[in-house]
């Protein structure tokens, strides 16, 4: 499948901003299941200070807002050829151990809601099958329901609410599979949605690391195994090493975003 992927972002500021570095992980690139055909990332607003490959493989862009500016605009998109693999990444591994992703964070520091979580799974030796049952349970336990939650929102906080988005699946997937053991990460990237084109946000689901198998994605939020409409972006221990988009500001005044991801065939 061919995919046409356009996503910008587009901020402004109430008060001209001092200083800004932001981080961009906005270029997929090219792995079993996706090719990536064309791609670009521009911005208007800020100058590039460096392009590289993070610790985790992620193909990486540092940029700085240009002093006192008032708008920030960053556009990235292109096409990627997509096959199912039925969520199975494999054997692909970069500078990170796969020891690593069994830390865990402040936003997947596991409390007594997950612990419990954890331990009414079924005890199998097949980790595979225990994946699915964790992404099962967790479908039926989390409702979606934009805006109940924020980027800080940790995964206990999310699964004793009952309620988030991807990305608290995500977390709460990624926190109880490291208390069995299991590497995981986090995964942003992109989503193509039945009859709908235009979102207003990128996607986000896990990956377990499976003996014999290697990375095996999970996207408990819709209960599935990541397919031919996914493309993959960016991996980390948590949202905050993986997001599109991350960085510092300083200055008075107020940020608003708008977000425009449009993801057809």
């Amino acid at each position: 499948m061919l995919l046409n992927i356009q996503h910008n972002s587009h901020y402004r500021y109430d008060a001209p901003v001092h200083y800004s570095v932001l981080r961009l992980r906005m270029h997929p690139q090219s792995s079993p299941g996706q090719k990536v055909s064309d791609w670009s990332v521009t911005v208007e607003g800020a100058t590039q200070e460096a392009n590289y490959r993070d610790g985790y493989g992620n193909r990486t862009m540092l940029i700085r807002l240009e002093r006192d500016v008032e708008e920030l605009v960053i556009r990235a998109g292109g096409h990627v050829e997509t096959e199912d693999r039925t969520g199975v990444l494999g054997k692909v591994y970069n500078f990170m151990p796969t020891w690593l992703y069994e830390r865990e964070t402040e936003l997947t520091k596991p409390g007594e809601a997950i612990r419990g979580l954890a331990a009414g799974l079924p005890d199998k030796s097949d980790k595979l099958a225990l994946m699915h049952e964790l992404m099962g349970a967790l479908h039926q336990r989390v409702a979606y329901t934009p805006g109940t939650t924020t980027i800080n929102t940790t995964a206990e906080e999310a699964l004793l609410n009952g309620n988030g988005v991807c990305q608290d699946h995500t977390h709460i997937f990624i926190s109880v599979a490291r208390l069995l053991n299991i590497p995981a990460r986090y995964v942003s990237g992109y989503l193509m949605l039945n009859n709908t084109v235009e979102q207003t946000a990128s996607h986000a689901w896990a990956e377990a690391h499976i003996d014999g198998l290697g990375w095996v994605g999970f996207d408990a939020a819709n209960d599935i195994c990541p397919n031919e409409t996914y493309v993959r972006l960016a991996c980390g221990l948590d949202y905050r090493e993986a997001a599109p988009i991350s960085g510092v500001r300083f200055g008075p005044g107020i940020e608003s975003l708008a977000v425009e991801v449009n993801v057809e065939q």
